[in-house]
This record gives structure tokens, C-alpha cells and sequence, in this order.
């Protein structure tokens, strides 16, 4: 860690090199870039965050298809999303035409 004696060569030397009416231009110039770079980083962070939130609810998005496809006795193993749904809608789509098939046998 920088001590005070230090922070004051620091500062003497600036002096010497920009001269004392140099120092606000300098420091301005410093403030800006500053307030640039943070700027830059919560704008990054933001990112990230919203990045993070859409990979999540995409793992929740896929688990709850997973769920479903599990529970209708359709291997996941190895599928995409849209595969699983295919066969998802596929499969209601039999057990539908079942259920059609056993009512009019039964009128």
C-alpha cells in the first residue's frame, strides 16, 4: 500500500513535470476517464446479469420440458429442445386420437 510519503513524491513530481497550471487539466482529464471506465463497467455488468438470468431461465425452460417428457415415457437422452417438444406434441397427439377411438367404440 502507498504510504503518505509516497503519495506526496507523487505529487511533487507531477508538479514538477506539468507545472502548476496543468494540474486541473490533468485531474479533469482523469475524472473523465474515470467516470468513462465505470460507466463501461456497470454497462458490462449489466450484460453479464442479463446473460446469466437468460441462461438460467433457459435451464428452467428445458427442465420443465425434460420433466414433461419424462413423465409421457419419452427418452431425453441426448435431444434438443425442439425435439423434445416434437415428440412431446406427438405423443399427445396419439393419446388423443386413443381417447377419440375409445369413446366412439363406446357409443
Amino acid at each position: 500500500m502507498i504510504g503518505s510519503q509516497e503519495l506526496l513524491l507523487i505529487f511533487v513530481l507531477i508538479l514538477l513535470l506539468f507545472g502548476a497550471n496543468k494540474l486541473p487539466e490533468l485531474a479533469n482529464a482523469m475524472g473523465k476517464a474515470l467516470g468513462e471506465f465505470k460507466k463501461a463497467q456497470r454497462e458490462v455488468e449489466y450484460e453479464l446479469s442479463f446473460e446469466y438470468k437468460k441462461k438460467a431461465a433457459d435451464k428452467e425452460k428445458l427442465d420443465r420440458v425434460q420433466g414433461m417428457a419424462k413423465e409421457l415415457g419419452i427418452d431425453t437422452e441426448g435431444k434438443t429442445e425442439d425435439e423434445l417438444l416434437d415428440a412431446i406434441q406427438e405423443t399427445l397427439s396419439k393419446k388423443a386420437k386413443e381417447q377419440n377411438e375409445v369413446k366412439e367404440q363406446n357409443v
